[in-house]
């Protein structure tokens, strides 16, 4: 055989093997061949091909190994058992950005589905070959390392130390800096998955200057990038008075209002859980926020989503209310308790409902004037459906029956209050029942419509113990009567005056 024979063989063979990388790495990118392949065993088939003399065999096989591992745990797991992600850690310093993208990826896609996998990405040091990445000069390599990065930090506290501990922040607080869109976004969206467990790792990502770069991008023309900013800025947030007191400093109120009129929705979404997040501190942060118009706006933007869109929106009213009869006040003057009923009646998921029913109960329970604001809107019916509808999910039902204890025990608007007297659990009808003796003895022109509109006959006829405090509230009620009106409408008083009548002899 010739040399040039020879060289054709090899040459060849060369072939051949990128030929069936490049083929699997296309056929994995189909989800129906996925099982197929795995059944094929080609996974062992990759494995050797990751160290192979050519660079381009070596970047195709990692890359059709990541778009198995991307598919399911199971595949993920076995690309941990065939010991591949050592093989990949030990290569990635010596070779080109091309296979340092295609190894991000591979561990990217092995991290991404549980606490567990992304351990095995940490055990064979993943992570400090990963943040070493973030250094390299080629943003597209960056970009798979900070994706690689975000999906270890997302699982928990543990994991997201380990990335910090290995010097991520500093290096992907800089990537937010890098022109390309695409670095930015998902070095903010790391930011954020780091932030989100504990007020120490936020404290890290702040500590580097993260808030005021992403101050800086709020009005940025690109949907993606914006969510992203938001939703560390919320992550932030939600930790501490200090922490919300930063992101307020950074001056992004109230130009982040006005986000939520975004075209994005998932830019509106952040945003209200943006204000959320700093609203449920203290009533001080509250009022910043609400002297940036946020209540309006908030009320609008519930109006105009559905959903779980709808959830953060909801909740902060509950927050900003829940703080001060002011505040409560400043909700109710800018019609946020109709568009609350709008909710509970709209929403069919019940953890929405419960979070509209504690924002309504929040509202209410502060003065009369505060419960009279829920009962105009006819809520209290609505929250007792709920609180006795056994389809209701245990939370909405609980938060349902907290709502309206709280609102009953200041409500003294008698027309929302009558209703109440009929069909209720004994466990409402006694705040029902002491509101009105709490009320009718003042107002003369309530007793009368009290008697009038059946009132008096209801009370009346309910069962109460001896001696209970059922039966204080309901004595004190009748006591606000002339007796004779009260026996009237007591049961089985027509039958005594029918045995008068039968016994009376006419003169």
């Amino acid at each position: 055989m010739s040399q040039r024979q020879i060289i054709q063989v090899f040459e060849q063979y060369q072939k051949s093997r990128m030929q069936f990388v490049q083929t699997v790495a296309d056929l994995a990118a189909r989800p129906q061949n996925i099982d197929i392949l795995h059944s094929a065993g080609v996974m062992s088939m990759l494995r050797p091909l990751m160290l192979d003399v050519v660079p381009g065999i070596q970047q195709t096989a990692a890359l059709a190994l990541g778009r198995l591992a991307d598919h399911s745990d199971d595949l993920a797991e076995a690309v941990v058992k065939e010991d591949i992600l050592p093989q990949l850690v030990h290569s990635l310093a010596s070779h080109n950005r091309f296979y340092k993208k295609a190894a991000a990826f591979v561990m990217r896609a092995v991290a991404k589905h549980s606490p567990e996998l992304s351990q095995a990405v940490v055990a064979c040091g993943g992570v400090d070959a990963l943040v070493l990445c973030l250094e390299e000069f080629d943003p597209g390599v960056k970009e798979a390392a900070a994706w690689a990065l975000a999906c270890i930090a997302r699982h928990n506290a543990s994991l997201a130390q380990t990335v910090v501990d290995a010097g991520a922040v500093p290096l992907l607080v800089l990537c937010l800096l890098e022109p390309e869109m695409a670095l930015k976004r998902i070095a903010a969206s790391t930011l954020s998955d780091i932030s989100k467990h504990t007020p120490e790792q936020a404290q890290t990502v702040v500590d580097n200057g993260a808030i005021a770069h992403l101050a800086q991008m709020i009005l940025n023309p690109d949907p993606k990038l914006k969510r992203q900013v938001f939703s560390a800025l919320s992550q932030i947030s939600k930790h501490s008075v200090s922490l919300a007191e930063m992101v307020i400093e950074a001056e992004i109120f109230p130009a982040a209002v006005v986000c939520l009129r975004d075209p994005d929705e998932y830019v509106r979404k952040n945003v209200a859980t943006l204000l959320r997040e700093v609203v449920k501190h203290t009533p001080e942060l509250s009022q910043v926020i609400v002297n940036c118009g946020a209540i309006t706006e908030v009320i609008d933007y519930l109006g105009a989503c559905r959903g779980n869109l709808r959830l953060p929106a909801i909740m902060m009213l509950g927050y900003v209310a829940a703080h001060t009869e002011n505040l409560a006040m400043a909700v109710i003057v800018s019609k946020g308790v109709p568009q609350l009923a709008l909710c509970l009646s709209e929403e069919p998921e019940h953890h929405i409902k419960a979070a509209a029913a504690w924002s309504i109960g929040q509202i209410g329970h502060h003065t009369p004037e505060h419960a009279k604001a829920v009962g105009t809107a006819n809520l209290l019916p609505k929250l007792l459906e709920l609180y006795m509808d056994a389809s209701s999910s245990e939370d909405l039902q609980a938060k349902s029956k907290k709502a309206l204890k709280s609102i009953l025990q200041k409500c003294t608007y008698i027309p929302a209050l009558e209703p109440l007297l009929y069909d209720v659990p004994s466990n409402i009808l006694k705040h029902v029942v002491c509101q009105f003796s709490k009320v009718l003895p003042h107002d003369p022109k309530a007793r009368r419509l009290f008697v009038t509109s059946g009132g008096l006959k209801k009370v009346q006829e309910i069962q109460a113990e001896p001696g209970s405090p059922l039966q204080e509230h309901i004595n004190a009620i009748n006591s606000c009567f002339p007796e004779e009106i009260v026996r009237y409408y007591s049961p089985g008083y027509s039958e005594v005056l029918l045995e008068r009548l039968e016994s009376y002899q006419p003169a």
